[in-house]
């Protein structure tokens, strides 16, 4: 195996996980003590370990940003709140300079997952049958289901877009919990006010967090000229 990763990385074709940057890092130590310095909470790293700062810090965002959609939501007497947003928010806050967490990725994502979902209702005749949770559960609806996901997942690769709630995003109107355009425009806005809340939460606490796709410079030491030309505009859309 170990034979396999060093002729991949030769290659240019893949890289071994001590290559990966450590913005990718799940914990990283550096940024929670970059946080801890930003809001001026130094001291709790002298009596508390890093994890539960971090912890915290996911704590009272993930309260904040629901209570705020779900507030949105009350006021205006619409669904701003929904399953796939919690996994969203995640990924805001727990990876938040991962490029699956960047404003691209989680718009696109979740736009890909709404058109795929409510297109396969389309093609199976469903946007106007009751919700898979409300009857039973036939081929039509199991079809429905497996196209809209696989249909997600592969154009958020094509585009390069990934953005793993989005699946749940698509499941939600394929089994036709959500079907009418008015909700499903809906759910992206939810999305950018999410976004949003991320972008001015991450950046207050000294992340930096890009406003769109932030632009990645690799440096691959044994790889061909073409493939690194190739890899740096791929990452300056990723």
């Amino acid at each position: 195996m170990s034979g396999e990763l060093n002729l991949n990385s030769e290659k240019g074709l893949g890289r071994t996980s001590a290559e990966y940057p450590s913005r990718l890092a799940l914990l990283d130590p550096e940024v929670v003590r970059g946080i801890a310095r930003r809001l001026r909470l130094v001291h709790l790293l002298d009596r508390f370990p890093e994890r539960r700062i971090w912890a915290l810090f996911m704590f009272i965002n993930g309260f904040i940003t629901i209570a705020i959609l779900a507030g949105v939501a009350m006021v205006s007497h619409t669904p701003f709140v929904f399953p796939s947003l919690g996994p969203t928010a995640i990924l805001l806050f727990y990876t938040p300079l991962s490029p699956t967490a960047s404003p691209r990725h989680t718009l696109y994502g979740h736009a890909i997952g709404i058109v795929c979902g409510y297109v396969s209702l389309l093609l199976l005749g469903l946007q106007h049958a009751p919700p898979a949770i409300e009857s039973n559960v036939d081929m039509r609806r199991i079809m429905a289901a497996a196209l809209s996901l696989a249909l997600t997942a592969g154009l958020m690769i094509l585009l390069k877009a990934a953005h793993p709630p989005a699946g749940a995003t698509t499941l939600i109107i394929s089994l036709g919990i959500v079907t009418r355009p008015f909700y499903l425009a809906i759910i992206e806005v939810a999305v950018a006010l999410l976004v949003v809340q991320g972008i001015v939460i991450n950046r207050l606490a000294g992340l930096d967090y890009p406003l769109w796709a932030k632009r990645v410079k690799p440096s691959y030491a044994s790889a061909p000229a073409g493939s690194v030309a190739e890899e740096t505009e791929d990452q300056a859309v990723n």
